[in-house]
């Protein structure tokens, strides 16, 4: 038995997972969805500064201490491939696999920002200048495109809180290169229908696993089925 530990990214919670989970338990497997620090249910600071991104990272490696998992599949979909990959690094032998669902990878000493077209990153700063440090999430408009019916797109809308912005400027850490982590890399086609450039040596190479799917970057919402194979996959 594998236990899949399920990371959302930015603006999500747990709750993304609904309907992955169910599918990965009805073959075996243990689930464990988590919500990153300052996100949905866990939104309320209570006057605490943001959490950074090393906050998230340890949100990661903590839930699979305390619950004391072994064979663990750690998945993280876009922003979360960052902390993912970091915890990844410091689990040792209770690691089994990470899956990477159309998500962003970690720089050494590199903030989330750096990764950003430069008209990309001058938008994300200004939305967090203007938002008390804040990302605030995409209108429905935003999402056009993605493969989402109206009902996840309401769904969406709805759950989705702003993302912390101190998770997105402070900088990675990472103890190894990537290439050493044994991992699945899921692309969502009509999201990205071109590899990302600094995840394709990693696939090209042979270091990674590559898995294609026909949908937008939110399939866990979209493709849940189909996503749910891809995780099987990726371990068996």
């Amino acid at each position: 038995m594998t236990d899949f530990v399920l990371v959302p990214g930015a603006w999500l919670g747990a709750w993304a997972w609904d309907e992955v989970t169910p599918l990965l338990r009805e073959a075996g497997h243990g689930v464990h969805p988590l919500t990153l620090s300052g996100l949905a249910e866990k939104a309320d600071r209570k006057g605490a500064p943001a959490p950074g991104q090393e906050t998230h990272v340890r949100d990661v490696v903590d839930e699979i201490e305390r619950l004391d998992l072994r064979e663990v599949a750690l998945v993280g979909h876009s922003y979360a491939g960052i902390p993912v990959c970091q915890a990844a690094q410091r689990l040792g032998g209770r690691l089994a696999h990470v899956v990477l669902v159309d998500a962003n990878v970690p720089a050494d000493g590199e903030p989330f920002l750096s990764a950003l077209r430069p008209e990309g990153r001058a938008e994300l700063e200004a939305a967090l200048a203007a938002h008390g440090g804040d990302w605030p999430p995409p209108a429905a408009a935003a999402l056009a495109g993605q493969d989402l019916t109206d009902e996840q797109l309401a769904l969406f809308t709805a759950r989705a809180t702003p993302h912390p912005g101190a998770s997105l400027t402070e900088p990675a850490a990472l103890a190894r290169p990537l290439a050493s982590l044994p991992a699945t890399y899921v692309q969502c086609l009509r999201d990205h229908p071109e590899l990302r450039a600094d995840v394709a040596p990693l696939v090209t190479d042979g270091h990674w696993r590559l898995t294609r799917l026909d949908t937008g970057h939110w399939p866990m919402l979209s493709r849940p089925r189909e996503l749910a194979g891809v995780l099987l996959d990726a371990v068996r």
